[in-house]
């Protein structure tokens, strides 16, 4: 059984990780000259601070998926609503940073808090560890939806 939740937790680690390597490898092939031509808030975090938040964050989903999974290895419902979820958020980069198209990015980042407001409520009936552990990711997208809707607004 070790053996196991070893397995899994690398599978969802790798998938989680791949939508972060998708939106990394955008982000830094396409990001400038563009980014570096808008008009940012006074509250647009330096460049160096996202890499460790979305590390973080995505070690977070993964942990908070793989525990849910393991209370309920039958659910496969919620294997592909993370699934599409991930889809979003690593969608989200190419929208914004490779289409350089701020409003649908705007549109996008309302759709993955809604997949995370919806994996919340699943996790709180399955794992409340899972529940918590996404909180710093809601938080971080509602931040980001406000960072984007800002550029939306100044640009």
């Amino acid at each position: 059984m070790l053996k196991n939740k070893f397995l899994s937790f690398i599978f969802f680690a790798f998938v989680s990780y791949s939508a972060s390597f998708i939106g990394g490898i955008i982000t830094y092939t396409s990001k400038e000259p563009w980014y570096s031509t808008l008009i940012k808030p006074s509250f647009n975090p330096p460049a160096w601070v996202f890499a460790p938040v979305w590390s973080t964050l995505y070690l977070l989903m993964t942990i908070a998926i793989w525990l849910s999974w393991h209370k309920d290895v039958t659910n496969n419902k919620l294997i592909h609503l993370y699934l599409i979820h991930l889809i979003f958020n690593a969608t989200w980069s190419i929208v914004f940073f490779y289409f350089h198209n701020i409003f649908l990015a705007l549109l996008n980042i309302m759709v993955i808090i809604f997949f995370i407001l919806l994996l919340m409520s699943k996790y709180k009936k399955i794992s409340t560890v899972s529940f918590y552990l996404m909180i710093p990711y809601l938080v971080w997208c509602c931040y980001a939806f406000t960072l984007n809707l800002s550029l939306l607004y100044l640009n």
